[in-house]
């Protein structure tokens, strides 16, 4: 009786806790938000936050926008229940920013204004190419909010003790989780309808550092269990996962070798290359990623803002690989399961574990758990908020002001346009959210890289080094690494035919990989070549003068 008192008192402490400091980081960040409303008073304001962040803070907040809940509850979550394999999404999240270095940060930074459209549109028309880019900027947006909210509904069942067959204050899991989710999309329209850019930013920096400082000191603790002996804290999380050696070789999830069907075996393989292929690519074709180039005042701040991303987002991900083993040898993976058969609440549940050890009793483990969570909730409020931004940016700035009313619009109607869109993608991402909540959210995000890379980044590439590129080409490319990724995932085990499933009872599933890449990515580069040779449209002049403005950034803004 007294160890029920006692678990049940440290949970009421957990909930006091975690909802005291969720509180006290909604106010804090809705002070920045309101205090940076009254700075924003021209449309650079609020896409571009000025343009007034040095490097260092646009790197911490480019971090925070990276960091999300894909990478600290699913990269966790996957590395616990699967060991090695849950590994390629750190490397392939932290790789990715190479691609996003080399190729793309400084000549977007040089080349456009507000938006990835900016650079697309520059030597084409602008009408066609603009509204492909905002439609594929609202769908990467859409894919990747998803994911974010599905962690936070996770998150909220745990910390406030809810499983299968129990109830708080009349919810149970399933409604708790949804109400988490249209409490954080409303936060997330308040941050940008009120904030904009310069809001955003600094509740992304806020974050970044929140963040970093709970995994390091969840990472010490870790090792501290284990007299900082990596061998043993690996030896013992692969004894705890029931799947001894194998825990840490490669093909417990991906690349599956299948007895007796070589078929599978191929497809499982295929799934593993494009799931790395995906990850490589798909940061230099995000659009909350492209977005915050344009916020600093000079080439030099952009590609020192990548440096410092690549070294904090580095850290980070070393730092998930302690966060992911810990969890399986000090949680265990039934336990996970049994609290979310996703793996999503492996970091707070061994923020729970470790609290138990280090702070004495279920009271120490409810107050570590508290911290953690809050920390988490802070992580999926600064990424949906700028993910938000650049979808209604992309809406108000390239199809409202530039398609619809042809650029003879003033700033003001397109920033009130850009909150109008805003309160518009939150509704529809709360929606679908709803649906979505039996899959991992790192494996969520990785679908976002896909339809980002199959889209966005053929456009972006051509149209920076491909002379011949043109306005056929930018709409094939796009239209057809989109419509590709998004068809192929629909008829994919992601949305049917399988237990882990969108819609588990229901069967369409045609195509056997669950990330879409590996066809989706070529397939958006030969739209973009098949559409620009078939087309006679071509102005070397107009890519001259993008070339130069690529370089040098003379006459971009």
């Amino acid at each position: 009786m007294n160890t029920v008192l006692a678990v049940e008192a440290g949970g009421g402490t957990a909930r006091n806790l975690t909802i005291t400091l969720f509180l006290v980081f909604v106010a804090v960040t809705l002070a920045i938000t309101i205090w940076a409303s009254r700075q924003t008073k021209t449309a650079t304001d609020f896409y571009a936050g000025g343009r007034s962040f040095s490097g260092f803070q646009n790197g911490m907040a480019i971090g925070g926008d990276y960091m999300s809940a894909a990478s600290f509850l699913g990269i966790a979550g996957i590395i616990a229940l699967y060991g090695y394999d849950g590994f390629l999404y750190s490397i392939g999240f932290l790789v990715a920013w190479l691609v996003a270095l080399l190729l793309v940060a400084e000549l977007l930074r040089n080349s456009g204004r507000y938006t990835m459209a900016d650079v697309l549109a520059f030597r084409m028309r602008q009408r066609p190419v603009r509204t492909a880019a905002a439609v594929s900027t609202i769908t990467v947006s859409i894919f990747y909010l998803l994911a974010q909210m599905v962690g936070a509904g996770a998150l909220v069942a745990l910390l406030l003790g809810i499983k299968p067959g129990t109830t708080f204050l009349g919810m149970d899991a399933d409604t708790a989780k949804v109400a988490t989710i249209i409490m954080v999309g409303a936060l997330m329209i308040i941050y940008v309808t009120v904030g904009g850019m310069k809001g955003t930013t600094y509740v992304q920096i806020v974050k970044a550092f929140l963040l970093m400082t709970g995994a390091l000191v969840m990472t010490v603790l870790v090792l501290a269990k284990y007299n900082f002996n990596l061998s043993a804290l690996l030896g013992d999380a692969a004894a705890t996962s029931g799947k001894g050696s194998a825990f840490l070789e490669p093909g417990l999830r991906y690349g599956v070798e299948v007895a007796g069907n070589s078929t599978q075996t191929f497809y499982n393989k295929m799934d593993l290359l494009s799931l790395g292929i995906a990850l490589v690519l798909g940061t230099a074709g995000l659009p909350h990623i492209l977005i915050r180039f344009y916020t600093v005042p000079t080439a030099k701040a952009a590609r020192k803002s990548v440096l410092w991303a690549i070294g904090i987002i580095g850290t980070f991900y070393l730092l998930t690989l302690a966060l992911g083993f810990g969890a399986a040898a000090l949680v265990g993976g039934k336990e996970i399961i049994a609290q979310d058969k996703a793996g999503n609440t492996a970091a707070p549940q061994l923020a729970e574990e470790l609290g138990r050890s280090f702070l004495g009793g279920d009271l120490g483990g409810a107050t570590l758990l508290a911290i953690i969570a809050a920390v988490a909730f802070a992580t999926i409020l600064a990424v949906v908020a700028g993910l938000t931004l650049a979808s209604s940016s992309s809406l108000a700035h390239d199809f409202y002001a530039n398609v619809i009313k042809k650029g003879q619009t003033s700033e003001r109607q397109e920033v009130r346009v850009a909150r109008i869109s805003a309160l518009v993608i939150g509704a529809v991402s709360i929606a679908l959210s709803i649906y979505a909540q039996s899959l991992n959210v790192a494996f969520l995000v990785a679908l976002a890289f896909a339809v980002a890379a199959s889209g966005n980044l053929p456009a972006i590439l051509y149209s920076l080094f491909w002379k011949r590129f043109n306005t056929s080409g930018a709409v094939w490319a796009i239209y057809g690494g989109l419509v590709s990724a998004v068809f192929l995932v629909f008829f994919s085990p992601v949305v049917s035919g399988a237990p882990t499933s969108m819609f588990p009872d229901h069967d369409w599933q045609w195509f056997p990989l669950s990330n879409p890449g590996l066809l989706s990515i070529p397939f958006g580069f030969l739209c973009g070549w098949i559409g620009t040779v078939i087309s006679k449209e071509h102005d070397e002049d107009k890519y001259a003068e993008l070339e130069v403005r690529a370089l040098t950034g003379a006459g971009a803004h």
